[in-house]
């Protein structure tokens, strides 16, 4: 391996070994493996460049463009030009992704979910711009020093967020890269001396070649990590700048105003649900006789992309004493007041309040603000839910069957907003809705055939190992394979709601949780839950529960259901099993009331593997995606290649004329003539045809005329032809130092001397790649040539006889 390889096989290491900082903050840590392969992918690029080569800025546009073609195949090519191609529509989703990313990191503790896009983006992503910063400064411009600031940012950024995790070995594993990256530098300069560095030992009790600068280096650079670590184990620490939490507001000014960024809080749902231990995430205790209705709201998400659920960007306030009257909710609607007292546990964190809905009253201490859209209370400043306890005011709102199917229509305005579904929506979804919803009457009717088609007759199994799934043929999928879990479900109802016009969001937050003998209420991990919430004015915002075996179905959703029937018991997830359930939602023996009365008992769902049949063919899928994205990449490169051949055989001409050449007089000839024709084809590339009829003089007098060029760069013209005259016609010809010099100042003559267009042809499509035709003609003639002469001639006899 050349020097420059094992140079840019050091950056390589050098970049994978800082991202190694990386792999406390998120977790599962196979993401380093995915970045390894593309910064593999992205450092081959570069030596492939190089080794034509390109120049500098060339080889860097490549591989940035090679970067950006293999970010867009796995993560945005559903936006890209046949999945391949980054066009307006693939940069806008990138934005939301990292838009999207930077609202979860700021969500999650330590370490937090991979199951966002957004925060796969960043961590890739950034990973892959570090590589090529220090591939750039350390390979392509050979400055290995420099390239220590981009990896030191990496590993900063790292050890900000990962509050102490493992900060000295992480560092250290950095610092290695990075000692191997100077080291790798130094022996290619060193080598450039020649023999005196690299030549073998004279005597046994000596250091051979570059061996004692080498020794020298390891021990300078084992003394100065050592150095570094004492003194980051002695030094007090620095706490404050922009990672610290006390910067991580959400709000503006005194709490009177600002804005609330969109988060996804569904992140973790689906990793909740498959815990093997259930912890305690809240305590609640409540003046609520009847806890099977408890449901505990975090957020709302009203904002559909056609890819995910998410909530829109909200105006934040203080917080009011006494809550305003819930939008829609009229005052002929029975309800009651009930207190409840919430605890969150130690390790809880999470930024917005858990609490039932609607709530009337919050008294909480700490940094809080009030979001009047969805009356959720988020945490200001880095403010969020671990060991507190609060206290909650809440209606306990219970609306007749009656009152839903008499409800008018919802305010254009909000109508307008909850009912928006973008274009990318498969029109099977709305197809189905029309045909669960064929019978139906009225809204209401619309909304409970919905519930019932999901939850009771619809054939669902419920099964939290299938993917959460964000493509626009999510919900599709899952209306065909009918497996899923609360987000598919509450996913799927609210954007079939949506289409039939009915104004529909999805809430995230816990189901009731398990009653205890003191008379509390733990609600654990397994109790996160996702469920939607329909408009119906006059009422307001109110629940449904599509997924079967979990949370409890609505009174209000069972028509004959009276005022002292109980519709259902609290089904905790942590007394129920997460696995899949053996039969689907529909029972021979139970009619669909009784199931809503849940009297009927359930069985569990076998599991099975997500399937993900949609997407298109070039789709990057499966355990083999890696050689998928390998064959697009270079499919991509090949296409790009085809319309820059010449530039690229020109170039490749160029270094190999002008480059380094033996000492010998053979040697120094034919390098003065290869100078010549690079000179004569460079002219020709801007306009000047060659003239073979001239002498080499008399050429040169026609390149300086033809092209205007100043006098220093017709110095060096007819320099390169008094040298070509002595090879031609001197007895012994002299070496000519400096042609490849004199050349590229005639390059830089003849660029001066012509405007932009000319320029731009002379580097796209040059003219002088016409001799790549003529030496295929001439090759072509002279095989046939040669083939002719290899065939037996056959004489014709004379026709006389003997």
């Amino acid at each position: 391996m050349s020097g420059r390889g094992r140079l840019a096989l050091c950056a390589w290491a050098a970049t994978l070994m800082a991202s190694c900082a990386l792999l406390p903050l998120v977790e599962p840590v196979t993401w380093i493996v995915q970045a390894a392969f593309l910064l593999g992918v992205q450092t081959i690029v570069g030596a492939a460049t190089r080794r034509i080569p390109l120049a500098r800025p060339l080889t860097v546009a490549a591989q940035a463009l090679v970067t950006l073609v293999m970010l867009t195949l796995i993560f945005a090519r559903d936006h890209a030009v046949l999945g391949l191609i980054p066009g307006p529509g693939a940069f806008l989703h990138f934005g939301d992704l990292l838009q999207q990313g930077g609202d979860d990191i700021a969500r999650y503790a330590i370490p937090a979910p991979l199951a966002s896009d957004g925060i796969k983006l960043m961590v890739i992503g950034g990973v892959l711009i570090v590589g090529l910063v220090v591939d750039t400064l350390a390979v392509t411009f050979r400055s290995a020093a420099p390239a220590g600031l981009p990896l030191l940012a990496l590993y900063s950024v790292a050890a900000g967020l990962s509050e102490g995790h493992g900060d000295w070995f992480w560092f250290l594993v950095a610092a290695i890269g990075y000692l191997l990256l100077l080291l790798a530098e130094g022996r290619e300069r060193l080598s450039q001396w020649g023999r005196v560095f690299g030549g073998a030992a004279r005597s046994p009790g000596l250091d051979s070649g570059p061996v004692a600068p080498v020794r020298t280096g390891r021990r300078i650079g084992v003394a100065s990590l050592g150095i570094a670590l004492v003194v980051s184990a002695t030094l007090p620490s620095m706490n404050g700048g922009l990672l610290d939490a006390t910067g991580a507001g959400v709000g503006a000014g005194n709490g009177s105003g600002g804005t609330i960024s969109a988060v996804n809080p569904l992140l973790s749902l689906r990793d909740s649900l498959n815990v093997d231990e259930d912890r305690q995430v809240l305590s609640v205790r409540t003046q609520s006789n009847d806890t099977s209705d408890l449901y505990l709201r975090i957020v709302s998400l009203d904002d559909f992309d056609g890819r995910t659920w998410k909530p829109s960007k909200r105006s934040i306030g203080a917080v009011p004493k006494d809550f305003p009257t819930p939008i829609g909710l009229g005052s002929d609607v029975r309800r009651a007041e009930i207190e409840t007292t919430i605890s969150a546990a130690n390790w809880y964190q999470q930024s917005y309040l858990p609490m039932p809905y609607p709530p009337s009253g919050v008294k909480v201490r700490g940094n809080w603000r009030y979001e009047p859209e969805g009356m959720a209370l988020v945490g200001d400043h880095g403010q969020d839910t671990r060991g507190l306890t609060y206290d909650v005011k809440s209606l306990d709102v219970e609306p007749t069957a009656e009152q839903l199917a008499a409800a008018p229509a919802a305010p254009p305005a909000l109508e307008h907003e909850y009912t928006e579904l973008p274009d990318s929506l498969p029109a099977v979804v709305a197809r189905t809705a029309r045909e669960v919803t064929s019978g139906a009457k009225n809204p209401y009717e619309q909304a409970v055939d919905l519930q019932d088609y999901f939850a009771v007759n619809g054939g669902f199994e419920y099964d939290t190992q299938v993917e959460v799934g964000d493509g626009p043929n999510a919900i599709a999928n899952f209306l065909r394979d009918k497996q899923g879990f609360c987000v598919h479900f509450s996913f799927a109802m609210a954007a079939m709601a949506r289409s039939l016009g009915i104004p529909a969001r999805v809430a995230v937050g816990f189901a009731p949780g398990t009653p205890q003998a003191d008379g509390s209420v733990s609600v654990g991990l397994k109790d996160a839950h996702a469920w939607p919430e329909l408009y119906f004015e006059g009422v307001g915002w109110t629940r449904f529960e599509p997924t079967p075996t979990r949370g409890t179905v609505p009174s209000y959703t069972v028509p004959d259901a009276t005022g002292n029937v109980n519709p259902g018991v609290t089904q905790p997830s942590a007394g129920s099993s997460t696995a899949p359930s053996a039969s689907p939602s529909a029972s021979d023996g139970c009619s669909p009331q009784l199931r809503k009365l849940e009297a009927c008992d359930s069985a569990s769902p076998a599991a099975a593997a997500a399937k993900d049949g949609g997407g298109p063919w070039w789709a990057v899928q499966g355990p083999w995606w890696y050689l998928k994205l390998l064959f697009w990449v270079f499919f991509g490169l090949a296409v790009l290649a085809v319309p820059l051949t010449p530039m690229l055989w020109r170039l490749r001409t160029r270094s190999v004329r002008l480059g380094g050449h033996g000492r010998g007089d053979a040697d120094a000839a034919a390098h003065t003539l290869a100078a010549w024709q690079e000179l004569t084809d460079t002219a020709w590339d801007f306009g000047i045809p060659p003239d073979d009829s001239q002498t080499p003089r008399k050429a040169a007098a026609r390149i300086v005329r033809l092209g205007h060029l100043d006098p220093t760069a017709a110095a060096s013209v007819h320099r390169v032809a008094d040298a070509v005259e002595q090879v031609l016609y001197a007895p012994r010809p002299r070496p000519t130092a400096g042609l490849a010099q004199d050349v590229h100042r005639v390059i830089g003559g003849l660029r001066g001397s012509v405007g932009r267009v000319t320029q731009a042809r002379a580097l796209i499509a040059p003219r002088s790649t016409a001799r790549v035709a003529w030496a295929v003609s001439q090759w072509w003639a002279g095989l046939r040539t040669r083939a002719a002469a290899a065939r037996p001639t056959l004489r014709k006899p004379s026709g006389q006889q003997g």
